[in-house]
């Protein structure tokens, strides 16, 4: 299943160009200080097991960290970079949909286009927005679903470390996933990729100066071709 938030409003798709819980960690682009979300412009991975943490903050930088959380993964290492290189095994491991929480329940669960769940309304239409624009500001007033996108992986410089797992609710990489996903399925196995938070920052025409940060996934190449090319 994916997104087709394009079917109902094609002009905005920009020009050009279920996961088994078997993670040892999380990549996240952002944190909560004090109850208010944080964007980073750094890799923030979070995971339960010291020796992953461990491994993660040798390969790029930080120190292990145990938080308060009662999450399974309660070891924070604020990391040194923005880019990864991280090997994705196909368009299977990247899942994307659209939700509503209230609290712990999910009470808005569609793909854009039709509701994906409870059963009883599987296939009808979700009665979302046409135009991108209004499905922005519905799911920005808790009217209506945001992008719901997770990603499995391994890293490319310690691959036998286990999948690492990224999920992120951001339009920016929502409507663009498509263009990711075309570039996997041109791929044969496993593909190299490029993991980033990229900075943005513009002036609109009204003198506004904007600045923030948004994930992006790069496709580069096979994974094999890699391997093929890395020195021995």
């Amino acid at each position: 299943m994916a997104i087709r938030i394009f079917e109902t409003d094609p002009d905005a798709r920009p020009k050009g160009n279920q996961f088994a819980d078997d993670t040892v960690g999380r990549f996240h682009s952002g944190r909560a200080v004090d109850g208010v979300p944080e964007s980073l412009s750094e890799w923030r991975i979070s995971t339960g097991d010291p020796d992953v943490a461990a491994a993660v903050a040798q390969l790029f930088g930080g120190t292990p960290v145990e938080t308060d959380s009662t999450a399974e993964n309660f070891i924070d290492v604020l990391t040194e970079t923005p880019k990864v290189q991280v090997v994705i095994e196909g368009v299977s491991a990247i899942h994307s949909d659209m939700k509503l929480w209230n609290r712990s329940a999910l009470i808005h669960h569609c793909d854009g286009v039709e509701f994906l769940s409870p059963d009883e309304d599987k296939g009808k239409p979700c009665g979302c927005p046409a135009l991108m624009e209004d499905r922005k500001a519905a799911a920005k007033t808790f009217r209506g679903p945001k992008p719901s996108i997770s990603v499995t992986f391994r890293l490319a410089e310690d691959y036998d470390l286990g999948r690492f797992k990224f999920v992120t609710s951001a339009w920016t990489l929502a409507e663009t996933l498509y263009e990711v996903e075309n570039a996997l399925s041109r791929i044969d196995g496993e593909a190299l990729c490029s993991l980033e938070i990229e900075h943005v920052e513009y002036t609109t025409k009204k003198g506004r100066d904007v600045e923030y940060y948004k994930p992006v996934i790069r496709v580069l190449k096979p994974w094999n071709d890699a391997v093929a090319e890395a020195p021995h």
